[in-house]
């Protein structure tokens, strides 16, 4: 199969993730948190395929996922928070440094950081940033619990070619 195949099944599998979790019936008391199952699919493919590629994949499926699931508002924080969490990612990932957990964790501070930023200005407010404390913390552990099942579907790939 060749890369434009594989990767176009990354993005269907990043949809998938996303739509399960927009069907998870968990209510967290903080607004804005969640696991980003989706980010499994684009940490493996950095990993596999190098950044352009998960910066294609990440935002294919954040546009498409905002338009299915969500709204042009939605699209509009997670483009930034997926654009600096890719970055953020590739960098980190190339002075091989990291452990693909650490590499996740990251990637999902730096999303949480992009989305911030764009709350402080959509709502023109810097107090905003007060909250930033709590999504953080949050994303060392959604990060930590991403980087693992990333990790695990990198082992069950091992076998399929490029």
């Amino acid at each position: 199969m060749n890369r434009t195949a594989h990767l176009g099944m990354m993005v269907t599998l990043a949809l998938i993730f996303s739509y399960i979790e927009v069907l998870i019936p968990i209510q967290l008391p903080i607004p804005g948190v969640k696991l980003g199952l989706a980010n499994i699919v684009i940490v493996v493919v950095l990993y596999k395929w190098g950044f352009k590629e998960a910066f294609l994949v990440s935002t294919i499926r954040v546009i498409i996922a905002g338009f299915l699931f969500g709204n042009p508002m939605m699209i509009l924080y997670s483009l930034a928070g997926c654009t600096l969490s890719i970055i953020a990612m590739s960098l980190i990932y190339k002075r091989n440094s990291f452990s693909i957990m650490g590499v996740s964790i990251l990637g999902a501070i730096f999303h949480n950081i992009g989305q911030t930023l764009v709350a402080i200005i959509v709502l023109e407010s810097f107090s905003i940033i007060y909250y930033s404390a709590i999504l953080l913390m949050s994303a060392l552990i959604t990060g930590l619990i991403i980087g693992i099942l990333a990790q695990q579907l990198m082992r069950m790939m091992k076998g399929i070619r490029d």
